[in-house]
């Protein structure tokens, strides 16, 4: 027979609401490399858009 056993603790119920989860301001590095692909995308595209146009444009 053990000498000693194990309780099993239950965690604290909670009571009320619960709290909002406040938004962090996003580092300015984060920020400048959204900026840096929110430009390479549109830049992808423009050069995807220019493509199909010179692909669907009829050769005489």
């Amino acid at each position: 027979m053990p000498a000693f056993s194990f309780e099993k603790i239950s965690p604290p119920v909670r009571r009320g609401p619960i709290a909002p989860i406040e938004q962090k301001q996003r580092g300015v590095i984060v920020q400048i490399l959204d900026r840096f692909v929110e430009r390479r995308v549109k830049r992808r595209l423009k050069a995807e858009k220019a493509e199909a146009a010179l692909r669907s444009k009829p050769e005489k």
